[in-house]
């Protein structure tokens, strides 16, 4: 019998290649995606778990992108979306380019919904599968120097659930992965290595991806990982924004490495 499919985004480094290294030591057949040559060594070192293991080097950023990616399903059964692909961009949002903000949102939100939105109609009409979204706790706080990406992050996070809540009624579940800071390459990408959250110890991206793997399995409508990430997502229900736009400012500020 053939394996199942799980569709994995962002699947290069990072969480994403947790992800898809997890799904594949459980027996899942992968198409993986990043917009970077790596993904295809990626996919050379998850086809040794025994499984297939085809790379799509595709900037989901675009429609044209999302589109390839969808294209190399070729009418399989989708069991598990992973859609994990992000982007992420420090500093003063004045002092941007407007180019990469565009990058972030269309990379976070546009291109990430457009997947979904793709995949999941076709788990709806087959009444079947798993989606998993990766958030992040900072769609819970203004973020300040990092403005768009935890603009980003709170849209991603409200879409998962509201999402969840018009499938109900069928056998398509989605849960909302929301980690924190992680180590991964994020963080130097964003240009945030002289900040605080750029060079503090971060969570471990393996296990972050296995939280987040199981609580698909389950269907588990959200998990946040870490006990420090829980409380700091339960106390931002309650904190005044402004005091939490704060907060970000002395995590995220370029020079708090310094302080």
């Amino acid at each position: 019998m053939a394996k199942p499919l799980a569709i994995v985004t962002g699947a290069s480094t990072g969480i994403g290649y947790h992800l898809a290294d997890t799904a594949a030591r459980n027996g899942y057949d992968l198409i993986v995606c990043a917009d970077e040559p790596r993904i295809d060594q990626a996919a050379a070192e998850f086809r040794r778990h025994g499984v297939e293991a085809e790379a799509v080097q595709a900037d989901l950023a675009t429609l044209a992108g999302v589109d390839k990616l969808y294209a190399a399903i070729r009418g399989r059964p989708v069991e598990a979306l992973m859609a994990n692909a992000g982007r992420g961009l420090g500093r003063a949002f004045l002092d941007q380019d407007f180019g990469e903000v565009r990058r972030v949102i269309d990379t976070n939100i546009t291109g990430t919904i457009y997947l979904l939105q793709k995949v999941g109609r076709d788990m709806r009409a087959r009444n079947a599968g798993r989606i998993l979204i990766t958030g992040s706790v900072a769609g819970f706080m203004p973020g300040s120097f990092q403005a768009v990406y935890n603009g980003t992050k709170a849209f991603i996070d409200s879409f998962s659930f509201a999402l969840r809540n018009e499938l109900k009624d069928t056998e398509v579940s989605i849960t909302l992965l929301m980690p924190g800071p992680t180590e991964t390459e994020f963080f130097e990408r964003a240009d945030m290595l002289d900040t605080k959250v750029g060079t503090q110890t971060k969570d471990d991206a393996g296990a972050v991806a296995q939280t987040g793997f199981d609580a698909m399995l389950r269907g588990d409508a959200d998990v946040v990982y870490g006990l420090k990430n829980k409380l700091q997502t339960t106390m931002a229900t309650v904190t005044p924004n402004t005091v939490l736009a704060e907060m970000h400012r002395s995590m995220a500020e370029p020079g708090t490495a310094k302080r």
